[in-house]
This record gives C-alpha cells, sequence and structure tokens, in this order.
C-alpha cells in the first residue's frame, strides 16, 4: 500500500497535509505523534471512511497493489481494507457466531458448512477460538473487553482483507488484554499488512517494523522502527520519542 501526497479535510480545516509513504506488506506499521496531530484521520482514509464524515473530503491517492481506492467502489475497499477502533464495538445483538459471521451475511451467499470453516478460522487467527468454542451462540457482550476486541478482530479478517487497520486498539483495555492484542499483531503480519495507530510509543517499539511520525498533520519522519526510536533523523522526532513536547 502507498500513500500519495494525500491531503484530509474537514470543511476548510486540513487535518492531513501532503502525506507520501509507503506502507511495507504483510509489515506492522506503526503511526505515532501527539493528540491532534492527524493519526487516526490518516488511518482513517486509508480504507474510505474518512469521507463518510459530513463535510471531509480527501485529495492525493491511496494505492493497493497499484489501484487508486478513490477510483474503487467504497464498499468493496472496505472488504480489502478492514478497520479496528479504539473502543471494542461488536454488535450487541448479535452472537459471538453471529458477529464473525455478519460481513458474510452481508456480502456473500454461502453455505452454511462454508461459513462455519470460515468463522472457525476467524476466531482461530485472532486467538479467541479457545476461549469461546463452547459458547458460540453466546452474547458477544458477554465477553471481556480484551475478547471483545478480539472478536472485532476477528470479524475483520472473515472478510479476507489484504490490509488490517488498527486505531489504537488498546487504549481501553487493561495490560494482560493488551499483551495479547500485541502478541496477535506479531502473528497477523506474518499474512496481512497491519497498520497501527497508537499513543504508546512502547507498544510501537515492540509490535512494529516500520514507524511514522506525525506532527500538526506533517508527516515528520518515517523509517524502520528501530532506527526511528534509536537513531532520529529530526529534531522533532528526537523532542518527541525523548519527553521534551507532546
Amino acid at each position: 500500500m502507498s500513500v500519495d501526497h494525500l491531503s484530509a479535510y474537514y470543511g476548510e480545516v486540513r487535518a492531513v497535509e501532503d502525506i507520501n509513504l509507503q506502507i511495507a506488506e504483510r509489515q506492522a506499521t506503526a503511526i505515532i505523534g501527539p493528540s491532534g496531530c492527524g493519526k487516526s484521520t490518516l488511518i482513517r482514509c486509508l480504507n474510505r471512511l474518512h469521507e463518510t464524515l459530513p463535510g471531509a473530503r480527501v485529495e492525493g491517492k491511496v494505492l493497493l497493489d497499484g489501484e487508486n481506492l478513490y477510483d474503487l467502489d467504497a464498499t468493496l475497499v472496505r472488504r480489502r481494507v478492514g478497520m479496528v477502533f479504539q473502543k471494542p464495538n461488536p454488535f450487541a445483538t448479535m452472537s459471538i457466531y453471529g458477529n464473525v459471521s455478519a460481513p458474510l451475511r452481508f456480502n456473500s451467499r454461502l453455505p452454511g458448512e462454508e461459513m462455519d470453516r470460515i468463522v472457525l478460522h476467524s476466531l482461530k487467527r485472532a486467538a479467541l477460538w479457545d476461549e469461546v468454542k463452547d459458547r458460540v451462540d453466546a452474547p458477544a457482550t458477554s465477553l471481556s473487553g480484551g475478547q471483545q476486541q478480539r472478536l472485532c478482530i476477528a470479524r475483520s479478517l472473515a472478510a479476507d482483507p489484504e490490509v488490517l487497520l488498527m486505531d489504537e486498539p488498546c487504549s481501553a483495555l487493561d495490560p494482560i488484554a493488551t499483551a495479547k492484542i500485541e502478541e496477535l499483531i506479531a502473528q497477523l503480519k506474518k499474512d496481512y499488512t497491519v497498520v497501527i495507530v497508537t499513543h504508546n510509543m512502547q507498544q510501537a517499539a515492540r509490535v512494529a517494523d516500520y514507524t511514522a511520525f506525525m506532527y500538526l498533520g506533517k508527516l515528520v519522519e518515517f523509517s524502520p522502527t528501530e532506527d526511528l526510536f534509536e537513531r532520529p533523523k529530526e529534531h522533532l522526532t528526537e523532542a518527541y520519542i525523548t519527553g521534551r513536547f507532546g
């Protein structure tokens, strides 16, 4: 995936300015920066969620396999580029099984056996199967917060995306649940391109192969994670990661 001269607006306010970014396939890329720097806006542009807000618009391109996602049907884009949000958002009226199978029922008509296979596979990929295999018909809301977040990941995986976006997926979780999500990211990046927005620099250092630092809507620095944290090239990056601002 590549971002080509991308700017994003809320009405006349430009929240993201002329971003160019190469996101490596089957690697984890973290986006860090102080609150209000445009991290979440940028990640929402990667699967065209930004445009769903009133008055929001985008200039530039987001390319996936050489195709500009802004030239494609938005629904199909969101199947290829899944999103996991800051707060777990399972469908409260549905069971665990119903949540994972929802993308399949909304977008295709599969035989029951095939749907069962995909649900099972998705729950396993999200490291949740062993915890719910005896109660897949239970309400999704019966799960803990960390389990609900992994359920949302399973739901995204059921649509068979190429890219998985995560917008601060651990900010509402306790340390134990956070560790499970981080372990899961390490497994998922073997098969998916993962982009994670995080305010936690230690988390970026633990899970990401590459890290982008943003400030005031601009991309300040992008490099392999180890290089960015140990040998930052920009003064702003060094100031941020050493706690001198932000």
